[in-house]
């Protein structure tokens, strides 16, 4: 096939003097609060022991995902669920939809949408698998897997089984993304599996009984090291509603075994063609690159993604992605087990990645256990600022003289503008100094403001809804796109921005940060550019749309082969 050429419309760094920041600007962030409870974001997670956890099932937690399922320009809340062994919870657990109605409002519609299945729930992400306008929703589990598709009336069936992407009992699905990986214009599946659990946990080492079943010296749940590894999977889409299994014949399975969690793809080569990077947990990353024929090549190790600076393998469990510096190549973060600090790898552009965590400042909160984690720009200042949330595995290391806490705070990074970044959990808002057991983290503009929030799921709580507080941050500007000869959601779809001096990229993914997905609508802060100058869209398909002078401050909407935009809309339905 002819690789169509995908030139940017900017190639220039941006000016030096765009790197200043304004004391001023530094001494009144943004301030986060919580609003779940005032939003009706009241049901409670359940996932394994309060007091102890005896396996380490009990440990990883659930993910989130932004969605609007019933397309009534308001984005929805889906926040996966798990259970206990004892079977003591009673109603059994679901996970939960909630729909938004507006002024940060929330009701829950689980039972109506059809989605009460209760089960050791893992990680979501979102798609629209079979091209028919509205988002479906794929859940993992420790079991067999959900592929809810959306019927337009505000009810899913699952159709995992028929789909052929339910996998087997005694599977570990972790974190999971849709995907255009062949270009074809149909989304594609790909699908993380941690630990080789089997059926029969009986088996399984108790707390303290090994050399990797404590923490300091505490008895902990065993794992992963000493257990299998799993497999992961990718699913290429047969158009016709099912799937088939393509991990051999793709070369995902051309690695050694991995307890493979966070996923997100990203095309970190500007080729056109998406390549995955998976976080995995005491074992070496993964970077799937795309051969461009329907297989991929693991090349985490020749591009330093796989490895600390030291060569040593790392627990890594979420990761985002982002041109944090403006240089117009994506670049990751990830998170870590404590002890440890996470990765920031910045693209060179040879192929190859550099971990910055200790020159960009992201290295010295080591006492932290993340595990969600989102570029974001909180301050609509056109610069990709990181959120990062925390917790331990279990509430036996609260013990005296252990310095990393099983509840833990949030750590936000303001981005200088210069491949640093600065602190400011400690005064940006009670939301985030408020201590929780977090796993995943999700981010949408959910009063469709230009305010971004955050969705957590808490371990064992319900969970917690970051919003913006304070004055209006800048100018911003959200984009939807509709594919057309591409996939319907637009997945792998890049867009560059231009407004003023900031030049900005971003590109449509599924999945990302831990076993969560974020709202598929992109946000751009432009800061004091009341309007984009130009704006490029480079669609699957191998086509592009330029278009130029749109108004800040809106959610639009663009469709495939256009050239033009719309201004969204919000229409509230019963």
């Amino acid at each position: 096939m002819k690789i169509l050429a995908r030139l940017p419309f900017f190639l220039l760094a941006v000016s030096p003097m765009a790197w200043k920041v304004s004391s001023t600007e530094l001494l009144r962030p943004p301030s986060f609060v919580d609003s779940a409870v005032k939003a009706g974001l009241t049901s409670a997670n359940v996932f394994g022991g309060i007091e102890k956890k005896r396996y380490l099932l009990e440990t990883t937690g659930c993910g989130v995902a932004f969605i609007d399922y019933d397309r009534d320009g308001l984005v929805d809340l889906f926040v996966v669920n798990g259970r206990r062994f004892d079977g003591a919870s009673q109603p059994a657990p679901t996970s939960h939809l909630y729909r938004n109605m507006g002024n940060e409002s929330f009701t829950d519609v689980t039972e109506k949408a059809r989605l009460t299945y209760s089960g050791w729930g893992q990680g979501v992400c979102i798609g629209d698998y079979d091209n028919d306008g509205y988002d479906d929703v794929f859940v993992t589990y420790y079991g067999k897997n959900k592929l809810y598709r959306n019927n337009h009336d505000g009810t899913f069936s699952d159709l995992a089984e028929k789909a052929g992407v339910a996998g087997t009992d005694g599977r570990w699905n972790t974190g999971c993304s849709f995907l255009d990986y062949d270009r074809d214009g149909w989304a594609d599946l790909f699908v993380a599996n941690y630990v080789d659990l089997g059926l029969d946990l009986s088996n399984l080492p108790l707390p303290g009984s090994g050399q990797f079943c404590q923490y300091k010296g505490i008895p902990l749940a065993c794992g992963p090291r000493g257990l299998k590894k799993a497999v992961n999977y990718l699913y290429r889409n047969n158009r016709d509603g099912t799937f088939s299994d393509q991990s051999e014949a793709g070369g995902i399975r051309r690695t050694d075994g991995h307890y493979a969690l966070g996923v997100s793809p990203f095309d970190f080569n500007r080729d056109g063609w998406p390549d995955i990077y998976v976080a995995c947990d005491s074992a070496p990353s993964i970077l799937y690159q795309n051969n461009q024929n329907g297989t991929f090549k693991d090349v985490g190790f020749a591009s330093g993604t796989s490895f600390n600076e030291d060569g040593e393998a790392q627990a890594g469990m979420g990761v985002a992605v982002a041109d944090y510096d403006h240089d117009g190549r994506f670049d990751l973060v990830k998170t870590n087990f404590a002890d440890d600090s996470p990765n920031l790898y910045l693209n060179t552009g040879d192929g190859a990645f550099s971990d910055r965590v200790f020159r960009s400042g992201l290295g010295q909160r080591r006492s932290f256990l993340g595990w969600g984690v989102l570029f974001l720009d909180y301050d609509n200042d056109g610069w990709s600022d990181i959120l990062m949330v925390n917790g331990h595995l279990s509430p036996e290391v609260d013990v005296p003289g252990i310095d990393s806490k099983y509840r833990q705070s949030k750590l936000l990074y303001r981005n200088q503008q210069n491949g640093t970044f600065l602190d400011v959990s400690a005064t940006s808002g009670p939301g985030l100094t408020a201590i929780h057991s977090s796993r995943g983290a999700a981010l949408a503009d959910i009063g469709n403001n230009g305010r971004l929030a955050v969705a957590v799921n808490e371990m064992n709580e319900p969970p917690s809804l970051l919003t913006l507080q304070g004055p209006q941050p800048g100018h911003w500007i959200g984009i939807q796109l509709r594919g057309v000869k591409s996939n319907r959601s637009a997945l792998g779809a890049r867009v560059e921005v231009q407004a003023g001096y900031l030049k900005q990229i971003d590109e449509v993914r599924g999945g990302g940060s831990y076993l969560s997905q974020s709202d598929l609508r992109l946000h751009f802060g432009l800061d004091k550019n009341a309007k984009v100058d130009q704006l490029a869209v480079y669609w699957p398909s191998g086509t592009n749309d330029q278009l130029s002078d749109i108004p800040a401050d809106q959610q639009i909407v663009i469709e495939e082969g256009t050239s033009k935009w719309r201004a969204a809309k919000q229409e509230r339905k019963n």
